[in-house]
């Protein structure tokens, strides 16, 4: 797999590569499948999105934000104390362990495969599209018992909106899925957050320079965030995370 660019991006998995990935973490590491414990919340993966054909100037924002919108979903859906999340390292970590990286959008089964291995109850993939600042946003959830897609939905917004999108995609997938809601207090609190494009495709391509190994320049875009963004607080977690990491 090329890491010339700071692109990552799942591989569809055949049967076969699941059942061997299946046997291979038969003894799962930490925080691998069966070490997951179950608190008896609904367990929620979120896997990166796909660009579904983007045009414009900005290319390398298009590739970044496969992983920032992955990320600020789960941060999303993570406010929510009635959810437990799956963490993106997680997701890394198992798909890395089969060297796993190629295009393509992952079909449900394959979800449904990730979601088993990690403990999920439901796996949300999702895409965008950005044609000239049209910016739109899709997820999918499927249900890891079955296989099966059970809600789909979207939002659409100016490019600069991109932040509030997300907030209200995270919302509409609870509710789809008669998943338990975002308390009020807290729902209220990250509609008012005011975070401009600019710092989620900067806070995007920080978490690629760090899924790559490239520390200094991810600490580099994320200080500026914290410096900039302020509301922005997710760049000040990272920074301390990488600090003890």
């Amino acid at each position: 797999m090329s890491h010339s660019t700071p692109h990552i991006i799942l591989h569809r998995l055949t049967g076969a590569v699941v059942m061997a990935l299946a046997i291979h973490l038969a003894i799962p590491a930490p925080g691998v499948g069966q070490d997951v414990p179950d608190d008896g919340r609904p367990g929620v993966a979120v896997l990166q999105f796909d660009n579904g054909g983007s045009f414009g100037p900005e290319q390398e924002d298009f590739e970044a934000l496969e992983v920032g919108l992955q990320h600020m979903l789960l941060t999303e859906l993570g406010q929510n104390s009635s959810l437990r999340v799956v963490e993106r390292a997680m997701l890394n970590a198992l798909l890395d362990e089969q060297d796993l990286g190629a295009s393509g959008r992952v079909e449900p089964g394959t979800a449904a495969e990730i979601g088993r291995l990690v403990g999920a109850r439901y796996v949300i993939t999702g895409s965008f599209m950005d044609v000239w600042g049209d910016f739109r946003m899709d997820a999918r959830v499927v249900d890891v018992e079955t296989s099966e897609i059970i809600y789909t939905d979207q939002v659409r917004n100016e490019r600069e909106r991109i932040y509030d999108m997300l907030v209200e995609l995270a919302g509409k997938v609870t509710g789809g899925v008669d998943l338990p809601p975002l308390s009020r207090e807290v729902r209220e609190e990250r509609e008012a957050r005011e975070i401009p494009a600019e710092a989620v495709i900067l806070f995007s391509r920080a978490q690629t320079y760090e899924d790559f190994g490239d520390r200094d320049r991810a600490v580099e875009a994320y200080q500026r965030i914290v410096s900039e963004f302020p509301q922005m607080t997710e760049a000040q977690e990272a920074l301390e995370q990488l600090a003890t990491s």
